[in-house]
């Protein structure tokens, strides 16, 4: 049997749903994946999924009420199993304090259009030259572990007030872990990718061979303030914290790094060196996410009643000022200012920024140049103050060259003070953040930064 489509999946939902108002939102995924170690392909797998969302309104004499269910369903009965939960739980529940007007709006071109799918054809380029690159470690004496995986997720969202949207997004990265065969050095190099094209494995184990051999002298140093170089990929590790921390509501109650003493927020205000643009835009190169909010549920920086809202290009932090928000309609009302919801992708530009990290290491007399960050935690939500660990690769600089590898460190710093701290910066490139990317948050472009006081504020036993 033909298994029903992801568009009669969400008019199933719609049409059977008996509440004053219906949201149905279908995640139809394709994903297939590469998982090796010691220099050998381990496994491989290929995923199909859909799920299936039912968000329901009821309105009553006090207000509207809200209920959503979000399950696994690939037959019209599982839906009317998930849109009968989904009434039940509107009926029972309290008024939502986020109401609005949901989003009408027309069919979009591509609605009739199949989801988008992928395979282990993904890799015909990428998975020959990893075998490649097995055989030249296996010679030098390294050892590879890594994974890759690839998914097209194609989102189908329909409403009860006329509102037909689709898009399809693909997202890709790899990751790959390079160590000396006495297991006393480790390495590591990841990137994102929308198809694998672009993906060069032998440039992968080059770069991972070239860290080990900075390696080769070890050099132990204490807790301190360094000259540091946070590469793209720190600096994303970081900067995804300070959005997710960016939302309007918690700012306007006082609870934020983005909150104005007195009240309010500081929108308006210089928080970061003047040169500095942090921005959203579905339509980025390279980057491009979902051109119009998706919520299956509401919170501090979401809102179901928002589901359909169309998204554009949106300055968080312009030229050093804080320019917005994420703002749902209903913060939007508390403070005041335009609605200008999360977008799945985050840009960090400085104005006037060249070359790459290397170029900072050029640069610098004496300090450290960083791979990555790990186990990054919140420890100060008033002045976003974080806590985290260096991994895999902390190299000494001096006189502009990278002279041997040092022992790893526990940081605690706050991403807005770095960007009113740092003192050079390279070109903003498409990075991936270790810590965020692999599940959460994958699409971004950043600078390396260099900041002339980072704080290591212990020292880690971590390898």
């Amino acid at each position: 049997m033909t298994a029903p489509s992801p568009q009669s999946l969400v008019e199933h939902a719609l049409a059977t749903s008996v509440a004053d108002d219906c949201i149905a939102i279908v995640r139809s995924s394709s994903s297939a994946n590469l998982r090796w170690a010691n220099n050998t392909l381990t496994t491989n797998g290929a995923m199909h999924g859909t799920a299936v969302t039912v968000i329901s309104f009821v309105r009553r004499a006090d207000g509207t009420a809200v209920g959503s269910v979000t399950g696994s369903a690939t037959s019209p009965d599982r839906v009317s199993a998930l849109v009968e939960a989904a009434d039940a739980a509107a009926r029972a529940g309290s008024v939502a304090e986020d109401v609005a007007d949901l989003v009408a709006g027309d069919e979009s071109a591509d609605w009739h259009e199949e989801p988008g799918s992928t395979s282990i054809a993904v890799y015909e380029r990428f998975a020959p030259a990893l075998g490649d690159a097995f055989a030249k470690a296996e010679s030098e004496s390294r050892i590879l572990y890594g994974f890759v995986n690839h998914e097209v997720a194609t989102t189908y969202l329909g409403s009860s007030t006329g509102l037909r949207l689709r898009h399809e997004q693909p997202t890709g990265h790899y990751g790959c872990t390079g160590k000396t065969t006495d297991l006393t050095q480790s390495a590591w190099v990841g990137g994102a990718t929308r198809d694998f094209e672009d993906v060069d494995a032998a440039r992968m184990d080059a770069t991972l061979a070239q860290r080990l051999a900075w390696g080769t002298r070890r050099v132990d140093l204490p807790a301190g303030r360094y000259d540091t170089i946070l590469p793209p990929t720190a600096v994303a590790d970081l900067m995804i914290d300070a959005y997710w921390g960016a939302g309007a509501r918690v700012a306007h109650e006082g609870q934020s790094v983005f909150s104005k003493r007195g009240g309010g927020t500081r929108i308006g205000e210089q928080i970061v060196k003047a040169g500095v643009d942090l921005f959203s835009d579905p339509a980025y190169p390279a980057l491009g996410c979902a051109p119009f909010a998706l919520a299956t549920s509401s919170g501090n920086v979401s809102s179901v009643f928002d589901n359909g809202l169309p998204l554009q290009r949106t300055s968080w932090i312009r030229d050093g000022r804080l320019a917005s928000l994420i703002q749902t309609r209903h913060s939007a009302g508390l403070t005041e200012q335009p609605v200008t919801p999360g977008i799945d992708n985050l840009i960090l530009s400085v104005d006037g920024a060249s070359g790459d990290e290397m170029d900072l290491v050029a640069s610098t007399e004496r300090g450290l140049l960083l791979t990555c960050l790990w186990y990054i935690r919140e420890v100060d939500p008033q002045s976003m103050l974080l806590t985290g660990l260096t991994r895999d690769g902390v190299y000494l600089v001096e006189n502009g060259e990278i002279t041997g590898a040092v022992n790893n460190f526990r940081f605690n710093e706050s991403p807005i003070d770095l960007l009113n701290r740092f003192t050079h910066a390279s070109s903003t490139v498409p990075s991936f953040s270790r810590e965020w990317g692999d599940d959460y948050f994958s699409r971004t472009a950043t600078p390396a930064l260099r900041v002339p006081d980072f704080n290591m504020s212990s020292v880690s036993q971590a390898l």
